[in-house]
């Protein structure tokens, strides 16, 4: 019996290490907290782009993009660069990219595999320019964390998601990034590949990557 039990132990401790090889988290490094372009120049550059060129991000220019997205300016108050209504932080940033799609953990900046599939053809969704971009980013609402899912929650959410679009159109804009806001997407196979329920709003997502 004791055998046996044993057995079980290491066959567990064997499937607990094969998924979390499988399992490819990221951590990013810490975004550099200056760059050329002033605000002002970022808001004179915006602009919906799509075109994008081969050219792959860096895990540097990511890191930026996310933590200027909706990363934690506060750390020790739990405090983001975009604000939501009553502070319920309902908005999370999925990374849709060749290798996979992550979700971004603002506390330990860092990415959560959620899935191997390369998701990126369900955002683009026929749109063949949205598939040239390396990387997608999809602003989902989860509005369990808001507290209610009623006309007025799902306005405001709308808002607060809106806050982290415009994040990160003026972030590309002073990074020299490509990037266009979009509602485009195959929300149905997106909601079903990440295993998202009736209470989880896709918002917008957007394309980023070099200009071409």
């Amino acid at each position: 019996m004791k055998t046996k039990v044993l057995i079980m132990a290491a066959m567990i401790g064997m499937a607990s290490a094969a998924k979390a090889q499988q399992t490819k988290d990221i951590k990013l490094p810490q975004p550099e907290m200056s760059l050329e372009a002033t605000l002002m120049d970022a808001f004179k550059e915006r602009k919906s782009t799509r075109e994008f060129s081969e050219k792959e991000l860096s895990l540097q220019e990511l890191s930026g993009l996310l933590w200027a997205a909706n990363g934690y300016n506060r750390p020790e108050e739990k405090k983001r660069t975009a604000p939501t209504a009553m502070n319920r932080q309902e908005i999370d940033l999925y990374v849709f990219t060749k290798d996979g799609i992550y979700l971004y953990d603002a506390a330990t900046h860092s990415l959560k595999q959620v899935s191997a599939t390369d998701g990126r053809e369900y955002i683009a969704a026929g749109q063949d320019f949205a598939k040239d971009a390396p990387v997608s980013l999809l602003i989902v609402s989860d509005m369990n964390r808001f507290g209610s899912n009623d006309q007025n929650a799902r306005a405001m959410s709308a808002a607060d998601g809106g806050m982290v679009s415009q994040n990160i159109s003026l972030f590309c804009a002073g990074a020299g990034l490509a990037t266009v806001p979009r509602g485009t997407m195959n929300k149905a196979k997106i909601a079903e590949l990440l295993g998202l329920g009736e209470n989880h709003i896709l918002l917008l997502n957007h394309p980023v990557g070099h200009k071409k």
